[in-house]
């Protein structure tokens, strides 16, 4: 399961999620400015506040690091 954490105003974000898309991969988009929950498992994964973050089966990428997103995917 692919989780892209990210706010709706990120334009780094808008990539991650279009690059995703424009490769058929199928992702959950989590917005972390509305769900508490979702934003401290994030922080807790990364050890990050800031988005995008990318879980990838347990593989965390924090931003749009498409080298690291196509090696994870094997793409």
């Amino acid at each position: 399961m692919i989780k892209v954490y990210s706010t709706p105003t990120c334009p780094w974000c808008t990539k991650v999620k279009s690059y995703l898309q424009s490769k058929n991969v199928e992702f959950i988009d989590i917005n972390v400015a509305k769900d508490v929950k979702e934003r401290n498992e994030m922080m807790s994964l990364s050890g990050q506040t800031g988005v995008p973050v990318i879980n990838i089966d347990g593989k965390i990428i924090v931003g749009f690091n498409k080298d690291e997103i196509d090696s994870t995917l094997n793409i």
